[in-house]
This record gives C-alpha cells, structure tokens and sequence, in this order.
C-alpha cells in the first residue's frame, strides 16, 4: 500500500494557485520516495503544497509556491542536455458522485503501483496528491493527481522524459 495519512493541510487551496517550475530547490517534503527506474534514479516528494520529482537532470516542481502566481502550463516542451522533456497538465471539474468515484480510483491505483506515492491530507479522505511513475523504452514518465474536494476538481499532470 502506497497511501500515507499526512498530518498537516495542505497549503493549496484551489487548483488555480498551483505553479509550475522546472529550477526549484527541494523543498520540505511530507513524505519522499526514492526510486531507481531504467538505472535513473528519481525522488517523489509530496509537500503541502503538492509535489516535486527529480529526476535525472530534471527538478519538477507543480506547487503553490511563495511570490509565484498561480495557473498551470497546459504543456511545456524542454531540451535538457541528452533528454526531451515533456509535461501536460489538465483541470477537471466534476460533479460530487462522479468526483467521489474518481477519487477513490486514482487512490487504488496508486495503492495496487509498484512505483507510486500516495497522500491523503487530513480533513478529507478526498483530499489526495498521488504519483506514479512507469518506464517504456528509453522514456521515463510519471502522472500525478491533486484533488480539491472544495471545489471538486482534479489536476492531473503526465511527464515524459526521453533519454535520446
């Protein structure tokens, strides 16, 4: 089982207030994963401000970050040295049932993945930031979902990132 019961809020309160950044340092993070996928070795981080991934050359941040204004990329392309990068994001929102239901399945298959961390925050079993990472081929490549039962939406973002 991959889920970890947080013992702080998280600090994003709505979709709209998560950045994106490719250079951030790390952060203090609530739960850490180290992994080794392919032989590149990668860590997930979850924070109360959602998560990063390093990986490689790459230093993924999608987070509510001090001073930074919020709205998500819906697509960012980047060349780091031997590596393409690629990142998509999407927000959802849902109807309760439906929002409820797509919670719930994105918690089971973080639980059942091999590689995946999963945080649930206090106050809503709703309220989760879950990644999964997967290799095919030569690329490497992770999702991630943040839940907002406020407001009933989902971010969900896919990365890939290819050694040429």
């Amino acid at each position: 089982m991959n889920g970890i019961a947080l013992a702080t809020p998280y600090l994003d309160t709505d979709a709209d207030q998560l950045s994106f950044a490719l250079d951030r340092p790390g952060y203090d993070a609530l739960a850490v994963r180290d992994l080794t996928v392919g032989g590149i070795d990668m860590q997930l981080r979850l924070l109360g401000a959602s998560h990063q991934v390093f990986a490689g050359p790459v230093r993924e941040t999608v987070a509510c970050l001090p001073g930074v204004e919020g709205g998500l990329p819906d697509a960012v392309d980047h060349e780091f040295d031997g590596w393409h990068y690629r990142f998509d994001a999407r927000v959802r929102r849902f109807p309760a049932a439906e929002f409820s239901t797509r919670v719930v399945g994105i918690r089971g298959q973080a639980d059942a993945h091999p590689r995946a961390l999963c945080g649930i925050f206090p106050g809503s079993p709703e309220a989760v930031t879950a990644l999964i990472v997967d290799r095919r081929g030569t690329e490497l490549g992770w999702r991630t979902w943040h839940t907002y039962p406020q407001s009933r939406t989902i971010v969900a973002t896919h990365t890939r990132l290819e050694i040429r």
